[in-house]
């Protein structure tokens, strides 16, 4: 194996470690990579955007049970699910699924998303507090994701189990296996009687009838394929709309001139999404693994070497980017948020779709907001977004 006692350290481990902070961006000025306790982290943007499509390497989170010793059904499901196929196997799932959520499937639910955003902003009281996690950015996604399944009831277990599989890919995973297992269990009980019932009254104008019509004209695939889909469908859709929800909110926050810019000129808001995924990601990296050993920038990547592709450090590495300050009008490189390659994130067009289309109701609805208290925060590494971000808004005419 090759030293490289000449590359900085990262702990990514650490609770209070952020993959924002100066450290990472020294690390960034000395050269395209550093060591972590999970492999190398990938901290430069043209490194990154060649290294996320390289076909040298595979999808590396499907190791993160193993890596973190977890057990019990989450470990088990993430290591059999879409996360870890590879070859054929993955590109059937994938060609099912990506018709399934077809743009003019996905824009068909905007009308939905929409609605569902009015209601709960509706649901701010008289004094204009929310605590804006609870309060909108969970339920919010936990019902689209519930427009899209055809789920006309019971998101609110829904958003809390989601929620609780988030914690599964946090950097004090271990601290809560009880918590993720529970919840992996009933959201399989759930996607069974989801497709169970999908079955009975089967149809191509829903996602889960595709889906189904999909797999059953698969001669590879099997139902434990399709369930696994059906539940990472939720916990995608649901804890990382939640949380890049809660971060963009935050920002927003701290820069009122941009929510007022963004207000008035609603064409900003999906522009404003994408610049809240490059300054405060709910994924904080994207991981590959070395199918085999090879060179890359002056760099010996052995086979099984993981790499940790940094989204902040990417997005803000000053080759491309020479202000770091939060303008919801930019227009950045890609950024590595949803990944790329062959494991782009299937439900990328979905989060991208009902994010513009809450953030687009509040843009309506309230004139302006402040923080009221101090946010909670999940440690910045692995999956993260605020836990309590408590508001106080200003209704539009009030």
């Amino acid at each position: 194996m090759e030293q490289r006692s000449d590359l900085p350290f990262l702990d990514l481990s650490a609770p209070d470690f952020s993959t924002r902070s100066t450290q990472v961006h020294a690390a960034r000025d000395l050269g395209w990579c550093a060591r972590t306790p999970y492999g190398l982290a990938v901290l430069r943007h043209r490194e990154a955007g060649q290294l996320i499509r390289d076909r040298r390497l595979r999808q590396g989170s499907h190791s993160w049970p193993d890596i973190n010793n977890l057990s019990g059904s989450f470990a088990d499901f993430w290591k059999r699910s879409l996360i870890a196929m590879e070859g054929e196997r993955h590109r059937a799932v994938r060609r099912i699924a990506e018709s399934a959520l077809a743009p003019r499937h996905i824009e068909a639910l905007r009308p939905r998303f929409t609605a569902i955003a009015d209601d709960l902003i509706d649901g701010i009281g008289p004094d204009g507090r929310i605590e804006f996690v609870g309060g909108f950015a969970l339920p919010f996604a936990a019902q689209a994701v519930g427009a899209l399944l055809g789920l006309n009831d019971g998101w609110q277990q829904v958003a809390t189990d989601a929620a609780s599989l988030g914690l599964a890919m946090g950097v004090g995973c271990r601290d809560h296996q009880a918590e993720f297992n529970s919840a992996c269990d009933r959201l399989m009980e759930l996607a069974r009687r989801l497709v169970d019932g999908t079955r009975a009254e089967p149809g191509e104008d829903a996602y889960l009838g595709r889906l189904v019509l999909g797999f059953e004209g698969s001669d590879t695939l099997d139902e434990q394929q399709l369930l696994d889909l059906v539940v990472i469908t939720i916990f995608g859709g649901v804890d990382t709309t939640k949380s890049q929800l809660g971060s963009a909110m935050a920002l927003l926050a701290e820069h009122p001139e941009q929510w007022e810019r963004i207000r008035r000129n609603p064409d900003l808001v999906a522009g404003c999404i994408e610049e809240s995924i490059r300054h405060r990601p709910a994924t904080t990296w994207a991981t590959r693994e070395a199918l085999e050993d090879f060179e890359f920038g002056g760099r010996r990547i052995a086979c099984g070497e993981t790499l940790h592709l940094l989204v902040h450090s990417a997005a803000f590495d000053p080759a491309i980017r020479s202000s770091a300050e939060f303008d919801a009008s930019a227009r950045g490189k890609p950024h590595v948020g949803f990944g790329g390659g062959a494991h782009h994130c299937l439900g990328h067009l979905v989060a991208r779709t009902d994010m513009e289309c809450a953030l687009t109701a509040l843009t309506r609805r309230l004139d302006s907001f402040i923080l009221s208290g101090t946010p909670q925060w999940l440690p910045d590494s692995g999956n993260t977004g605020p836990v309590h971000l408590p508001l106080v808004c200003t209704m539009a005419g009030a």
